[in-house]
């Protein structure tokens, strides 16, 4: 695993395409630090947490495109359901967009809305590990779902609605946003499905 890393790195030169994904990423928390109340600097981190936590996810889940092509062969039949522009933007403007959204909400807005960054991994979890229970089979993602979004997300749910108290109406959306992502990408995949379906 670490071999291939480097060769992804290094061998291939592929590091500083991910500097620049970083660099931005990292640029856009700039305004957020001066911004944070100390007295929620462990509520926060929790929620900021969410988003390294998950890029680790994706490279478990989509190197080597690995995921994209497990959806094809499993769900598509062969077919190409989920592609690489869609894949790309799901995970990028989804994940990436959503933990954002969250991080400045709950910096400005109330701190109880950033739920929405841990019910998105915590969903997340759900859609990985129910199919490899019924299956008894490994899919991409599995273990990073296990090991890190269940205790993490999950735990930081419990823990931000005990700190927090947040109210029925913030718990409800941050969970329909997330269920409502992935709902969207599951409409995705059965839309290609059935127009590719229909020009075989």
């Amino acid at each position: 695993m670490i071999r291939r890393a480097y060769d992804w790195m290094v061998t291939q030169w592929h590091w500083p395409y991910a500097t620049a994904f970083a660099s931005i990423i990292l640029l856009l928390f700039i305004p957020l630090l001066f911004s944070i109340d100390p007295a929620e600097a462990i509520i926060v981190s929790i929620i900021f947490a969410q988003l390294p936590i998950y890029m680790i996810h994706q490279w478990e889940e989509h190197r080597g495109d690995r995921f994209r092509l497990w959806v094809n062969a499993h769900v598509g039949r062969g077919r190409e359901v989920l592609s690489r522009p869609a894949t790309f933007i799901i995970n990028s403007a989804g994940v990436w967009g959503g933990d954002f959204l969250a991080f400045y909400l709950a910096v400005y807005v109330d701190a109880g809305w950033g739920l929405i960054a841990l019910y998105l991994p915590a969903v997340n979890a759900v859609g990985h590990i129910i199919p490899a229970v019924a299956t008894r089979r490994y899919n991409p993602g599995l273990w990073s779902s296990v090991f890190g979004f269940v205790p993490l997300s999950w735990g930081g749910i419990v823990y931000l609605s005990r700190a927090l108290e947040p109210t029925f109406f913030m718990q409800a959306v941050s969970l329909g946003v997330a269920i409502a992502v992935h709902v969207a990408i599951l409409g995705y995949v059965q839309s290609r499905l059935h127009a590719e379906t229909a020009t075989s």
